[in-house]
């Protein structure tokens, strides 16, 4: 039986045909396309890895240095006979006061945030800090875990926020014995503010997790104090307890997804950081020795950057092979009837050649634009391609170094030995993935420093032709630190010249106002004494008598203050204060026609301070102003005292209506012995600034609005 076609049918099946060939190219043409993905995606991420690998050992190795350089200090100070002496009669005021000041000084020479000394039962016995109101002198630290964990025979480390200041730190406790007996634990508190700061400036992010999964360092500000993982109920008792991130707080875990990466240790992190959705590959390290993890991470949204692109690559690639292919069979079949649509499809091949050769070039205009030189050198050592910017680090043109093999023309004669180990070993796959330095003899002869980071080169096949050395110039970077380390030299010695000198200074200075009042008052009394009237006499004799007290109690409250001790608070208000000044200062306010002007409200709560620094903070910031109004119009000879509360400080402002600061001297205006004037010691504000400090405030100024100054500070409440 025969069966026939009819001729409606055959155009259909020869579409579907046609349509099935076009299926099976688009699937063939697919699969090398993935594979290219693949492929890329796999690499990049191996760079990755190995490059957080690298990160991870950095970092570990800068906190292991950080902690190590610390790590003396609680051995100095257990073996000091003093300290021993208060664990065993803490009663002693005179041995507490002693110890208190070495370790103060055993803080600031050591740059740690405090230093202090705790009996077996956990009370602070001495500290560095004691004296001001932070003090941890009679406080009790027995739950903290670096106190319990040093009771136990081991070294306490701990991260967590201050219980009395509030700010976090890195206690480092060990216990002090003798005869086989616990005396008593010294702690040492340190601050890593220097770390996160690096981290903060890191294109990568870095986290650093507690015992509990606690992130307390981290590159990103939001993601500190906060868990990785749900906290078990022991967690949060221990936390609790230890009240490591503040009295009763348990951190809230991170708005983060993860999942597990082919790679060990490595997983994929989903986030949100600044509003933006993010994703990181992440890596993970514990450090045993402290109890932490640290784990680096990278954007994984750039090695899926980079598949995409070699996917356009590739199917790139593919489209040029399948239209080559298409061309040569319309060319084989229909050459002659077809001759347009083949000089169509020729421009189009033109237009893709011209856009692959524009590409050629600009990726060599970026090569050449690098500011980083860059030299690839094949198996044997031959360079075969520099960059303009390799060129100008050594002042050799291209065909100078192109074909040359070691050594380079560029090689220092001094170092030749170092340049072939270098050499050797980068050629055999050994360079340090860090990179190292390298000095080379630049064709003008000077010398250029630099850092030398050496890869596979690797061609498109997956075949090793060479390596490819990245080469960065620190010359500058160089000389920089050795000029930095020459002036910190030349700081210290300024530094201990200078507070000698500082010290007669602020005495010279502070006793020459009421010194020049006791002189004053003596020619008055001297005047009256030849027949004035015998009030006014005895009136004269006693401001005398005053000013004498006042100058004595200059010297022993600036004493004081050296030696770092507070002075006799007392209760006095704002008025009172004002007025006593003003009393001081009013001849010279009217010698020199200045009106003053007070804003004083009449409710102000009276301030808890040291009564005699006070009127000489004010004193000083008046005299200022009245100087400052020297040559100005009568209209602009004026001053405004004004004082308002400002939560548990009351703010005082003292403006004037002169020219104001110039902007060349505003950022030495506190500076010691820095002055404009022509007999001045430099020393006024910086006084002042030392007694609003000293008080718990701070001394600060701005420009006035219309021309003028205004000085600013604050004294504490009395409660």
């Amino acid at each position: 039986m025969s069966v026939s076609v009819s001729p409606a049918a055959a155009p259909v099946a020869s579409r579907s045909r046609r349509w099935g060939r076009w299926l099976l190219l688009l699937l063939l043409a697919s699969v090398p396309v993935w594979l290219a993905g693949w492929w890329t995606v796999r690499h990049e991420t191996d760079q990755r890895l190995a490059a957080l690998h690298s990160a991870q050992d950095l970092h570990a190795l800068g906190l292991r240095g950080i902690i190590g350089k610390y790590s003396y200090l609680p051995a100095v100070v257990a073996r000091q006979p003093a300290v021993r002496a208060l664990l065993a009669t803490p009663g002693d005021a005179a041995l507490r006061a002693r110890v208190n000041e070495d370790l103060a000084e055993i803080g600031r020479r050591a740059d740690a945030l405090a230093v202090y000394v705790m009996d077996p039962a956990g009370n602070a016995l001495a500290a560095s800090n004691a004296g001001t109101p932070e003090s941890f002198v009679g406080r009790n630290y027995a739950r903290r875990p670096y106190f319990t964990r040093a009771l136990q025979g081991g070294t306490g480390l701990f991260y967590g926020v201050g219980l009395t200041t509030g700010h976090p730190g890195l206690f480092v406790a060990e216990a002090i014995r003798a005869h086989g007996s616990v005396l008593g634990v010294v702690i040492v508190k340190l601050s890593l503010d220097k770390v996160a700061a690096t981290w903060a400036r890191a294109h990568d992010p870095v986290l650093l997790l507690d015992e509990h999964g606690v992130a307390f360092l981290a590159t990103y500000p939001d993601w500190r104090y906060h868990t990785t993982r749900a906290l078990t109920p022991a967690d949060e008792a221990a936390l609790r307890d230890s009240e490591a991130y503040g009295h009763g707080t348990v951190p809230s875990p991170m708005p983060w997804r993860t999942q597990a990466a082919e790679a060990e240790g490595a997983f994929v992190l989903q986030t949100r950081v600044a509003g933006r959705s993010r994703s990181f590959l992440a890596l993970a390290q514990p450090l045993p020795d402290y109890g932490w993890t640290l784990t680096v991470m990278t954007d994984r949204d750039e090695i899926l950057q980079v598949r995409d692109q070699a996917w356009a690559m590739a199917a790139l690639a593919m489209a040029l092979l399948v239209m080559g292919g298409l061309y040569w069979r319309l060319r084989e079949r229909r050459y002659a009837e077809q001759r347009d649509a083949r000089r169509e499809l020729e421009q189009r091949v033109a237009d893709r050649t011209r856009e692959l050769q524009e590409a050629q070039a600009f990726r060599h205009a970026m090569e050449e634009s690098l500011l980083v030189g860059m030299r690839a050198r094949d198996l044997d050592g031959t360079i075969i391609y520099v960059n303009r910017a390799l060129c100008q680090m050594t002042g050799y043109e291209p065909e100078e170094l192109l074909g040359q093999r070691p050594p380079y023309p560029y090689w220092h004669p001094d170092d030749l030995e170092k340049h072939w180990h270098d050499s050797n070993a980068s050629l055999a796959g050994q360079a340090e993935p860090s990179g190292f330095e390298s000095r080379v003899r630049h064709k003008a002869g000077h010398d250029v420093i630099t850092m030398v980071y050496t890869a596979p080169l690797i061609d498109a096949d997956g075949v090793q032709r060479g390596w490819m050395s990245s080469v960065v110039d620190i010359t500058e970077q160089k000389r920089a630190e050795a000029r930095q380390r020459a002036q910190e030299g030349q700081l210290q010695r300024a530094a201990r010249l200078a507070s000698l000198g500082e010290m007669a200074s602020t005495l010279a200075h502070e006793l020459n106002q009421p010194l020049m009042a006791l002189s004053n008052f003596a020619a008055a009394a001297q005047a009256l004494a030849q027949g004035g009237p015998p009030d006014l006499l005895v009136q004269s004799l006693q401001d005398v008598r005053a000013q004498a007290q006042r100058a004595s109690e200059i010297v022993r409250r600036i004493r004081g203050m050296v030696r770092q001790g507070s002075g006799l608070a007392e209760r006095f208000g704002a008025a009172e204060l004002v007025d006593t000044v003003l009393g001081w200062l009013k001849p010279e306010i009217t010698a020199r026609r200045v009106r003053v002007a007070r804003a004083l409200p009449a409710d102000l709560p009276p301030v808890l301070a040291d009564r005699v620094l006070a009127e000489q903070l004010l004193l000083n910031l008046v005299l200022n102003a009245l100087q400052a109004l020297e040559g100005q119009p009568a209209e602009r000879r004026r001053i405004e005292i004004s004082a308002r509360a400002d939560g548990a400080r009351l703010l005082f402002s003292v403006a004037d209506h002169g020219p104001g600061v110039a902007a060349d001297h505003a950022e030495q205006l506190f500076a010691p012995f820095f002055t404009t004037k022509a007999e001045g010691l430099g020393l006024g504000l910086k006084i002042c600034r030392s007694i609003a400090e000293a008080h718990g405030g701070a001394l600060n100024w701005h420009p006035r609005e219309g021309g003028g100054a205004v000085f600013e500070f604050s004294l504490p409440l009395a409660s």
